[in-house]
């Protein structure tokens, strides 16, 4: 089989953290890097844009009535979104592979 040589280094490219034997004894591929799960920043993003733009559309849109109970509604809704995801994020976290 033909190595394949980059032009410009003039040798075959080496990726060590792709090679499982070149890999230190603490590293692992299979982590999620920053110890997050990943379903939860998406969760995250997802619940905080839909909630601003309720608050939002519920601010502009309404009387004062309708102001007040979109101030209660962020003022109810960030704590508990918050809380949700964090015990979401907990029992998702890889405890095999954690974070560095």
């Amino acid at each position: 089989m033909a190595k394949l040589v980059h032009p410009d280094v003039g040798h075959e490219p080496h990726n060590p953290v792709r090679d499982d034997g070149k890999l230190a004894p603490t590293e692992d591929l299979e982590r999620e890097p920053d110890g997050v799960p990943h379903s939860v920043v998406g969760m995250t993003a997802l619940f905080s844009v839909m909630l601003a733009m309720l608050v939002a559309f519920m601010f502009i849109a309404g009387s004062g009535a309708v102001k007040v109970a979109a101030v209660v509604l962020a003022l109810v809704a960030i704590p508990v979104l918050v809380g949700t995801l964090r015990k979401k994020a907990a029992n998702d976290r890889d405890h095999l592979h954690p974070s560095r």
